[in-house]
């Protein structure tokens, strides 16, 4: 995460201003400055494409279900169902999303439920309908806060 926020915080310094304009037509050489990596290069590029032809349009996600949302974003290089359920979350603030793709999520479930697969994540998960993003939140915090990575 620390590596993202520095990463995003060069390119905001590079370009001013990050558009998809700016990502599409610099060089890979000026993405790497900004500590890019070669993948990250192409996701980022691959995403300012899709933006600038309106393959895919931000602004049009709010009158769209989550389900056409995803089948959009499923379409970018390098954004699996971890990143969509991200972006759900934090960027549209849908309610009742749970990553469990997320590895925290996954052994936070483990540990508190004792599920053994996917399937049992996902019974105990629906028990949190229509509210499982506040509940990631929770299980984010446990997992934060067991492994001492954040004080009470």
């Amino acid at each position: 995460m620390e590596s993202a926020k520095a990463c995003y915080v060069k390119l905001e310094k590079y370009f001013k201003k990050i558009t998809p304009e700016n990502i599409y037509y610099s060089s890979d050489y000026e993405l790497k400055s900004c500590g890019l990596s070669r993948q990250k290069i192409v996701y980022l590029k691959d995403l300012a494409s899709k933006v600038l032809s309106n393959e895919i349009n931000f602004d049009s996600f709010s009158s769209k279900t989550e389900t056409q949302i995803r089948q959009e974003l499923i379409k970018v290089k390098g954004v699996g169902n971890w990143s969509i359920e991200v972006y759900l979350m934090f960027c549209l603030q849908s309610p009742d999303v749970v990553p469990l793709g997320d590895i925290a999520i996954k052994n936070t479930l483990i540990e508190l439920y004792n599920c053994q697969s996917l399937e049992e994540m996902e019974q105990v998960s629906n028990e949190w309908k229509p509210y499982r993003t506040f509940a990631s939140f929770v299980l984010w915090h446990y997992y934060l806060v067991k492994r001492n990575k954040i004080k009470l």
